[in-house]
């Protein structure tokens, strides 16, 4: 059993704090347990199971035993559940929202009145799709029908990153369960808590069991295996571009299904018509919002020339003026990073950053505050790079860093954003429509924000290309990633003449 627990106001953490296999919470077979860490104060939260192989193939077969009832449910039945689960979400907000940000670091503010909304948002959004998603009939030649299905694949993998555990299990869990697909998902060892939470939860809204398992684990293990495992039809993952690349080689023995949503390195252009007041604050929260753990974050700020020394100095006093804090506190805009291994990764770009050359405008160590001494604080960072091709201004650093470089017309800028491997999301401010336009087409990616960034809706497919992944969450995309097509042709009155002639 879990040995450690402990209560925040009405949450009992060792009610869901085990692995969720077949509609219970369990030890895993080996009983091992892991401590999740506040990153405010470094203290222990509670300890959670951690799965293995043997914990995997236990959920994989719960999922394909619940599979057959599941998909031959009717649409909005699905989507019934999936409805009431977005409904005790909301019931849960508070709840939910304190222990994403104590497991996390996120500020409260932030977790309760944007994750958690928006965790309500898809699953509501999906619950209305369920039955509303349809095949087609096809124009084909005189006298057939043809017309297709659109079916769910069977059991899929899931695995979810640390940065927004909440958010992103509704980003996995909502179409597939909509599409009448089961479910082995992985949290991250980091970052649990919500997620397991969420199916503690999804008993209360009915869900079958088998039909949704949870098993923590580390990615070298449980996800891995995932990616491996016969009985899985496709493999959807959130995280790094090189562990991406590892679960695209692991899939290939039964050659399942592959979703990828992998690293970014956002450009964010500011042209010199655009509105200094607005572009100033929507490239602060591009790159300081949740720490800058985004994968879509505007983590390089392209500035042309002559606003470039104004831009900066209005953006450098915001940076100054962001409340670092306890992410509890409402006041807070800007919590601890999740890890200390993360926060140690980004004072390594720190002085790689400074060995190329580049300049620090601001930030780059840790908080003088002595009461967040013990939290995995980094300030908002702003260092300007001599050139696109630093390492500081084309690898992720997935943290409040952000890397500025000037340009000086319209051709440089385009290039500069290109410039990358990466191809996630990318934004650009300017009054000029024909520029908007132009910009929206030729940038290499995914997503593109003008005037405004990191906008997301469930409505909205959000996915990149390049070493960003391929696949779409959300919207009509996302359930056709948890489909596959079935043609079916009828002949009608079709007179097909006889190929052997005797």
């Amino acid at each position: 059993m879990i040995a450690k627990t402990q209560k925040l106001g009405t949450t009992d953490y060792q009610a869901f704090c085990q692995l969720y296999i077949d509609g219970q919470f369990v030890d895993a077979e080996s009983k091992a347990t892991l401590a999740s860490i506040n990153p405010y104060d470094h203290s222990v939260l509670t300890e959670f199971a951690m799965g293995d192989k043997a914990d995997v193939d236990k959920a994989v077969h719960a999922a394909q035993k619940a599979f057959p009832a599941w998909s031959g449910l009717p649409a909005a039945d699905r989507g019934k559940i999936l409805l009431k689960l977005a409904d005790l979400i909301e019931q849960n907000a508070q709840e939910l929202a304190t222990i994403e940000s104590l497991d996390t670091g996120h500020p409260l503010r932030d977790s309760l009145g944007i994750d958690v909304p928006r965790t309500a948002a898809t699953f509501r959004y999906f619950g209305g799709m369920a039955d509303k998603f349809q095949g087609e009939q096809i124009p084909v030649e005189a006298g057939f029908l043809n017309f297709t299905y659109r079916e769910p694949v069977g059991v899929v993998g899931q695995v979810v990153p640390w940065n927004f555990p909440l958010m992103f299990t509704s980003w996995k869990m909502a179409p597939a369960l909509a599409a009448g697909n089961c479910i082995v998902l992985k949290p991250s060892e980091l970052t649990p808590l919500t997620t397991l939470k969420i199916a503690h939860l999804m008993t209360q809204a009915g869900l079958p069991k088998g039909v949704v398992n949870i098993i923590p684990g580390y990615g070298h293990s449980v996800g891995q295996y995932l990616a491996e495992h016969s009985g899985v039809a496709k493999i959807a993952f959130t995280g790094s571009t090189g562990t991406g690349r590892k679960i695209v080689q692991a899939s290939a023995g039964n050659l399942k299904k592959v979703q990828l949503e992998l690293g970014g390195k956002g450009a964010n252009i500011v042209f010199a018509d655009a509105n200094l007041k607005a572009s100033v604050n929507g490239s602060a929260w591009s790159i300081f919002h949740n720490q800058g753990q985004a994968c879509i974050a505007g983590s390089r700020l392209l500035l042309h020339h002559t606003i470039a020394d104004a831009f900066l100095d209005e953006f450098v006093k915001l940076a100054k003026s962001i409340r670092l804090g306890n992410p509890l506190a409402l006041t807070t805009e800007m919590g601890p990073l999740t890890s200390s291994h993360h926060r140690d990764r980004i004072f390594q770009y720190v002085d790689i950053g400074l060995a190329e050359g580049g300049k620090i405008l601001y930030g780059g160590t840790v908080p003088e505050d002595p009461e967040l001494s013990k939290g995995y604080f980094i300030k908002p960072t702003v260092m300007e790079a001599t050139s696109a091709s630093q390492r500081i201004a084309q690898e992720e650093i997935f943290g409040p860093f952000v890397t500025v470089l000037r340009f000086n017309d319209d051709e440089e800028a385009l290039h500069i954003a290109n410039s990358t491997e990466y191809g996630l999301g990318g934004g650009l401010w300017t009054n000029q429509l024909q520029r908007a336009h132009k910009f929206a087409k030729d940038l290499k990616s995914g997503m593109v924000w003008i005037n405004c960034y990191k906008r997301v809706n469930p409505g909205s497919p959000f996915g990149g290309v390049g070493l960003s992944g391929y696949g779409r969450e959300m919207g009509f995309d996302a359930m056709r990633e948890y489909t596959q097509v079935k043609s079916v042709w009828v002949n009608v009155d079709a007179q097909i003449p006889p190929y052997y002639v005797r």
